[in-house]
């Protein structure tokens, strides 16, 4: 264990706080993944609303750890437009519908787009990790 940021080799995200931070901050709060001391070489990042007053945890933007191949979030003007398009009647019911279902395949679809490394902003300068995605596959937390 140590104060130390740069012996942490490996972070383990789940991928629901991952996907639940990158959402969150499209809403305009500032949520993020969390790293706090004593660090170890293997640490696990934690959904956080960020806050001041935690100079010693390091805060992990959740958009970096989303490769750039990721599908953009549907917007509510995108969903109106398929549903126009698809030549059923628009409905306010219907538009909300399917706004709901474009979100749920966002967020399904962005548990595929995990970076396999980030750099961490240390005090010593950035350094560069290892990412482990938990809930894909069944991968568990590290003990």
């Amino acid at each position: 264990m140590s104060e130390d940021p740069t012996v942490v080799r490996s972070l383990a995200v789940t991928v629901d706080d991952l996907v639940a931070a990158y959402e969150s901050n499209r809403a305009g709060r500032r949520t993020v993944l969390r790293v706090t001391p004593p660090y170890h070489a293997r640490m696990r990042a934690r959904l956080h609303v960020e806050q001041r007053g935690d100079p010693d945890a390091l805060h992990l933007d959740p958009a970096r750890l989303v490769d750039d191949d990721a599908p953009a979030y549907p917007t509510p003007e995108e969903t109106e437009e398929r549903l126009r398009e698809s030549g059923r009647e628009y409905t306010t019911e219907a538009h909300h519908d399917l706004h709901v279902e474009a979100v749920a395949a966002w967020r399904e679809a962005v548990r595929e787009h995990v970076v396999d490394e980030v750099e961490l902003e240390t005090p010593e300068g950035p350094h560069r990790v290892t990412v482990k995605p938990l809930g894909v596959g069944g991968s568990q937390p590290p003990r």
